[in-house]
């Protein structure tokens, strides 16, 4: 039979659909769904609704075969092309011509459809307060709900939701039929949830149901960037955007930033405002931030603020009752990188106790550091406090002001070691002290030799400048002094001869001394008055109550520096004691400092403490590392030598450490452990000993192999000097280091020694600088400090300890600035002993000097789990 475009059957065009397809167009027509809008000559403008109210067009082109229709369609639904809606369209057109009602041939010969205009999208914005539960809190708390309503208007009509299939839409006079624009509704939905809008899930008070399909946003930063990011955008786009009163996100302008300065008139502190500029009004931010820090404290703690995002924005309601905006709370949007410094400082000086209404901050003086990381922040116009603000920008921003290195310096300086000579001319200009903690071997007696040259060419050393520092270190800063500013003349006030030499003190640039004299001529040095007074190996000072720390404060100078590469070793205090000597008070007594630091930092790892104390000390601590500013440094390797003890040392450690374990429990639980420190390290130095040899507690054993960590060194020797390195050994012992001469005595290896009983200390250094031996044992506490042993290309430490601070230190003899060669650091511990806990202890404090130097956290403190580790048998 002839295939006629006039009587339609399904079955000749049902090959150009799937089945899928096909029955779903079926299910369409039989609801309705489908409209032929016009057919003729084999082509069929239509138009079709699915269930969900969406409707779109279809064009379709038949094209008669030998036994069927061949089907083109177009639709405007994302399937394109033979669609489920082009399916229902061929159903309904075959409906209507069974029932002799064919569509009109009209649109087919103007090839063109009726086109729906589109509507235009109206959003709605609104808020409302209610009592609700606080899942964060757990109780009943006012909670603002907000709310966005999307509807769309054809002309006159508005309209919202998505209309009821197979029925038309319609507007305000039932009898006006609306089609609607599916395919741009939609368009305009996507655009909302793109922006993070979603389908309200519940019901609310911040809008009325007629206002359109309610929308909502996850939290209150969404809705904050939403307002300020899309809102604008979408008014562009020809939204219509209606913001209800009571919406708490219409934000009005910040027209500019003011700080104010109010200075004591004896100049002991200063008031500190900051605030924002609103419709012409000056609102201080002080106790809004306050208040907001005290609603949620958790979200303001100091990890917690520096992880969230420098551009996320704060609401702030302006409780200032002069700044309203059509009866209600003018509120703004603050970035928070720009509020971080403000509530850093907040939380760091008050912690929980914040003050509870305040528009100004009291601080010290030497608090104006914080003025310039405001500055920086912050877009202010100041008002007073010019010193002051000068003083913060000079210390934060030092090496912006560029310094002329002296034709006489004697050496090509490094950019960081520029960096620190300009940090100490910044401290000598502001009058206040510092410590440069560079690391070891990172030149700070050559930054501190240019620092004093530069000085005499500016004719302000009209008195000499006082070094203390470690016996040890006389021949290095001579020398050093010698080489790099041989202009400056040096005196060392050492020796018995040296009473004779105080008259002639001013007479010199540099005058030298020891920690170990300088109480003996306290009375003598008293009569100068110095212009500078460098401590070089500060830590020497840490016990603040020693009579070296009592002398050094009490010598009249202008200036004051320290110079340490580990300003912290085991505790806070030691850092107090410092701090204490630089400018007294800045961390209050040792009793408040203790009360307000120590124990919240050390023993309950209190963050915010850590943060404040950080954030007082940090304008006058300059601490570089290698790894920052000396890159150019060849690797550092540490090897771990795990070595056995011989079957005398475990039958004496054992029988010492059962009898030593029951002695030290007996004192803890008579005194507590922090009263039975003394007999405890006591115990540990004994089973050190027996660690390293039998002999430094039985010196007339008898025994063929009296230590098995002595006879893994001279095999670990034999391999390194076979090879031609050239080795440190350092010991805390001096008599182990006796034992260990005996066995290089035997075995006639070459060797140099540097103890606390080292008369000439020149001579062995340039010994083994020179390459005449390859072995330099050392003490820890005569050899871990100022010297300059980069000849070495590996470290032996044969006995460990606490403090990993001193091990480096010694360690920072070889691997500094001039080595050219790979380091190797050997530590030998005996295995199963106490040793190796040790080693974990350490980490321990290495975690608290970070703590405080290197911006991460560390809480150490030796407990009575500690002692039970280090107690334990052997093997475990």
């Amino acid at each position: 039979m002839r295939l006629r475009f006039d009587h339609l059957h399904w079955q000749d065009w049902k090959g150009s659909f799937t089945e899928r397809n096909l029955e779903r167009g079926r299910r369409y027509a039989l609801e309705g769904l489908a409209t032929v809008r016009s057919a003729a000559d084999g082509l069929i403008y239509a138009q079709c609704s699915s269930p969900s109210g969406l409707v779109y067009r279809q064009s379709l082109t038949l094209k008669a075969g030998q036994k069927s229709w061949q089907v083109d369609s177009r639709c405007t639904c994302g399937a394109g092309r033979n669609c489920k809606h082009s399916a229902a369209v061929l159903f309904e057109l075959e409906r209507r011509q069974r029932a002799g009602d064919p569509p009109p041939r009209r649109e087919a010969s103007e090839g063109t459809v009726q086109q729906i205009k589109p509507p235009v999208p109206v959003l709605t914005l609104g808020s409302h307060v209610q009592v609700d539960y606080d899942r964060q809190t757990a109780r009943m708390r006012p909670i603002t709900r907000h709310r966005a309503a999307l509807a769309f208007v054809y002309g006159s009509q508005r309209v919202f939701g998505k209309p009821l299939p197979g029925r038309t839409s319609f507007g305000q006079k039932p009898a006006q039929p609306l089609i609607r624009h599916g395919e741009a509704e939609q368009h305009f939905r996507r655009t909302l949830q793109e922006a993070g809008l979603r389908v309200a899930t519940r019901r609310s008070a911040a809008l009325a149901e007629e206002a359109g399909e309610m929308l909502e946003m996850p939290d209150d930063s969404s809705w904050l960037h939403f307002v300020q990011d899309v809102v604008p955008r979408l008014r562009h786009q020809g939204w219509q955007i209606d913001i209800r009163p009571e919406f708490i996100f219409e934000l009005s302008e910040v027209e500019g930033w003011y700080g104010e300065i109010e200075e004591a008139i004896d100049h002991q502190w200063f008031d500190l405002e900051v605030g924002i500029l609103v419709e012409g009004r000056r609102i201080s931010l002080l106790p809004i931030l306050i208040e907001l820090i005290r609603r949620d404290p958790h979200l303001f703690e100091p990890d917690a603020l520096a992880r969230r995002s420098d551009e996320e924005r704060l609401l702030l309601r302006l409780e200032n009752p002069k700044v309203r905006k059509q009866g209600r709370a003018t509120r703004v949007a603050l970035p928070l990188g720009r509020l971080k410094p403000i509530l850093n400082t907040l939380v760091e000086l008050y912690g929980q106790a914040l003050p509870s209404d305040t528009k100004q901050l009291r601080l010290s003086p030497l608090d104006a550091s914080r003025l310039a990381e405001l500055d920086d922040a912050l877009p202010l116009t100041w008002q007073g406090g010019e010193q002051l603000r000068h003083f913060a920008q000079r210390l934060r921003h030092y090496a912006a002001t560029p310094v002329t290195v002296p034709a006489e310096l004697h050496a090509e300086l490094r950019p960081y070691q520029r960096d620190g000579l300009a940090w100490m001319q910044a401290l000598r200009e502001l009058e206040v002290g510092g410590i440069l903690a560079d690391d070891m071997g990172l030149g700070k007696t050559l930054q501190t030799l240019a620092h004093i040259l530069i000085e005499k060419q500016a004719g302000r050393l009209s008195a000499p400048a006082l070094i203390v520092m470690p016996t040890s270190l006389i021949p290095n800063w001579q020398d050093e002094a010698a080489r790099f500013t041989p202009t400056l003349k040096v005196l060392a006030l050492q020796g018995t001869q040296r009473r004779a030499l105080f008259e002639q003190i001013t007479e010199h640039d540099i005058v030298l001394t020891t920690y170990a004299l300088l109480p003996r001529d306290a009375e003598q040095l008293a009569a100068f008055a110095f212009h500078l007074l460098v401590l070089d190996e500060a830590q020497s000072i840490k016990n603040a109550a020693t009579k070296a720390a009592q002398a050094a404060r009490n010598i009249q100078t202008r200036h004051r520096l320290c110079l340490t590469g580990t300003p912290l070793e085991n505790h806070l205090g030691e850092l107090w004691s410092q701090f204490h000597f630089l400018m007294p008070g800045w961390l209050g007594d040792a009793k408040r400092f203790k009360h307000d630091y120590q124990t919240p930092i050390e023993k309950q790892g209190d963050q915010q403490r850590l943060s404040h104390l950080k954030a007082r000390i940090k304008p006058f601590i300059l601490r570089r590392t290698k790894q920052r500013v000396a890159r150019e440094l060849p690797p550092k390797t540490e090897i771990i030598q795990l070595v056995d003890l011989t079957p005398s040392q475990r039958d004496l450690y054992e029988t010492v450490r059962l009898a030593l374990d029951e002695k030290v429990r007996t004192e803890i639980a008579h005194k507590g452990l922090a009263r039975s420190q003394l007999i405890v390290l006591d115990a540990l130095l004994r089973l050190r000993q027996i660690c390293c040899d039998i002999r430094l507690v039985q010196a007339d054993i008898q025994t063929p192999k009296p230590s098995g960590k002595l006879a893994g060194l001279m095999d670990l020797l034999d391999g390194l000097l076979a090879n031609g390195s050239r080795v440190l050994l350092f010991s805390q012992f001096t008599s182990m280091l006796a034992l260990i001469q005996q066995e290089l005595d035997t075995r006639s290896v070459p060797y140099v020694t540097l103890t606390g009983e080292t008369q000439d200390r020149r001579a062995p250094v340039e010994r083994f600088q020179s390459g005449e031996v390859p072995v330099f044992l050392l003490s820890l506490k005569a050899g871990g400090t100022g010297l300059n042993l980069t000849a070495a290309d590996t470290v032996i430490h044969f006995d460990p300890w606490w403090n990993p601070a001193a091990e480096n230190q010694a360690t920072d003899r070889a691997y500094r600035i001039g080595q050219d060669k790979p380091v190797f650091v050997y530590k030998l511990i005996a295995r199963g002993t106490l040793e190796e806990k040790i080693q974990q202890l350490q980490n321990e404090k290495a975690r608290l000097a970070a703590g405080i130097l290197d911006e991460h956290g560390g809480d150490w403190r030796m407990t009575e789990a500690d002692i039970e580790a280090l107690f334990a048998p052997l093997g475990k």
